[in-house]
Parts: structure tokens; C-alpha cells; sequence
């Protein structure tokens, strides 16, 4: 990477879990226009052919694609592998893939509870794990970077799984922080605001919601998944090598208005 643009990510492999639409895609077209090899890893093979063909198209790096099930430790092994035989090395790996759910927290079934947990949480601690040891055993550094939520700030009593998968990634960033720096390996998270995906269009379909939120949002609109690129860069790069156990808000100002 070059000494003269420390968020150059060019020779570098990023790793985006659930990265083939919404947030995820957003991340990968930021990491791939600073010049990174971007691997993308979701269940859906052909959503995962699809979003490859866009980044090609548009930026210049390599592009790869892995089936994986992040609550399966087999199906990580697998995408992990692949990746490797592939790239050679995983250098950033971004804990991205989750979902969201609506219950109210009186009435949420242990079963739901335990699904959404799976993917949100165990996901993002077998993902940090995997690719942890990896770069343990390789040297040189690395990335673990874990997408939160700003549910994780705030009492939300029809989303509590949602909500505690969130607060326990944040804490789980911190513990592998303090764990990986002495292999110069920084773990972060970041806290997405308001952004239009499908996941939230929902959300954005009922007129009176979606003008609460852009009267609550000093930005004064809803996010877009390219607005999240720009802090994934920076925590994937060398400026952020000093920066580590720590949660990043990126909500066009919500959370203080």
C-alpha cells in the first residue's frame, strides 16, 4: 500500500459477510474503489454472482463470491478455504451479515430468539474467530470490522433480539479488540442509522414513518448504502491502525437530535 494515501487498499483482501445487496453491497463498492480484492459471502449463490458482476463492472479489482451460512462453523471453514486458495490471504474481514424481526418482547418465542441470535451474533463471533486465527497465524496484521445498529443505543420493545444481538456485538468487538492487538490486528464496529435497503423498505413505505425520520434526522434524508462506505475504508485501511475496541455512529446526526 502506498506511504503517500494511507486509505489505499490496493493488494488488500476484504471479506464481506452478507455482502451481495443493501449495507454490505454499499461496503464492498467503497472497498473495491479504494483498490481492494473484495470476496463476498452469503447464502444466496446467484444474489452473490449477481452483485460480483456490478463491482466488476465498476471498479477494477478482483472480485470473489463464497456460499456461507455464518451461523455454521462448517460452511465459515468452507468459505474461509475457498477464499484463501483463491486470494492466497484475507487481510479485512467486515462482520456484516444479519437480520432484523418484529416481536414484542413480551411475546418473543426462545425459537425466534435464538434464529435471529445465530445469524446477528454467533455469525460475527465465529466470523471474528475464523478469520482471527488466520491472521494470527499469518502475520502482518489485519481488520475485523462488525456492523452494529443504533439499536443497540436505544430501548426497542418490538425488536429486543434484534437489539441485544447488536449490544452483545459491540461488547464482543471490544474482547476481541484487546485480544488481537497484540498481533496489530484493530476490530471496530459501526452503527448504521436510518438506511434504505430492503431491509427497511418496510419501514419506508408507510408515509408517516418515513417522514418521522427525516424530521428527526439533522441530515434531513434517509441514509443509502454508499453513505456507509467511507468509514468502512478508513477502518480498513493504515490510518485507522491506531483505532481499536471501538463503535463508530454513522446516522446523519439521529442519535443527537
Amino acid at each position: 500500500m502506498s506511504s503517500e494515501n494511507p486509505f489505499d487498499l490496493t493488494g488488500r483482501v476484504c471479506v464481506v459477510t452478507g455482502g451481495n445487496r443493501g449495507i454490505g453491497f454499499g461496503i464492498a463498492h467503497g472497498l473495491a474503489r479504494a483498490g481492494a480484492s473484495v470476496s463476498l459471502w452469503s447464502r444466496d449463490e446467484a444474489r452473490n454472482a449477481e452483485a460480483a458482476e456490478a463491482l466488476k463492472k465498476q471498479h477494477a479489482g478482483p472480485v470473489h463470491t463464497a456460499a456461507c451460512d455464518v451461523g455454521s462453523e462448517q460452511s465459515l471453514r468452507a468459505a474461509t478455504d475457498a477464499t484463501l486458495e483463491h486470494f492466497g490471504r484475507i487481510d479485512v474481514g467486515i462482520a456484516n451479515a444479519g437480520f432484523g424481526a418484529t416481536a414484542d418482547a413480551l411475546e418473543l418465542e426462545l425459537d425466534e430468539w435464538h434464529r435471529l441470535l445465530r445469524v446477528n451474533l454467533d455469525g460475527a463471533f465465529l466470523t471474528f474467530r475464523m478469520l482471527g486465527k488466520h491472521m494470527k497465524q499469518r502475520g502482518g496484521g489485519g481488520k475485523l470490522v462488525a456492523v452494529s445498529s443504533i439499536s443497540a443505543a436505544y430501548g426497542t420493545p418490538l425488536q429486543p433480539h434484534y437489539a441485544a444481538s447488536k449490544g452483545g456485538l459491540e461488547a464482543l468487538v471490544r474482547a476481541f479488540a484487546v485480544r488481537m492487538a497484540r498481533y496489530d490486528v484493530q476490530v471496530n464496529a459501526v452503527q448504521p442509522g436510518w438506511i434504505a435497503t430492503e431491509a427497511t423498505e418496510i419501514g419506508m413505505s408507510h408515509d408517516a414513518f418515513r417522514e418521522l425520520i427525516v424530521k428527526r434526522t439533522p441530515a434531513r434524508r434517509w441514509g443509502e448504502p454508499d453513505d456507509m462506505a467511507g468509514v468502512f475504508v478508513y477502518l480498513a485501511s493504515d490510518a485507522s491502525r491506531f483505532h481499536t475496541g471501538d463503535t463508530l455512529r454513522v446516522d446523519g446526526g439521529y442519535s443527537i437530535f
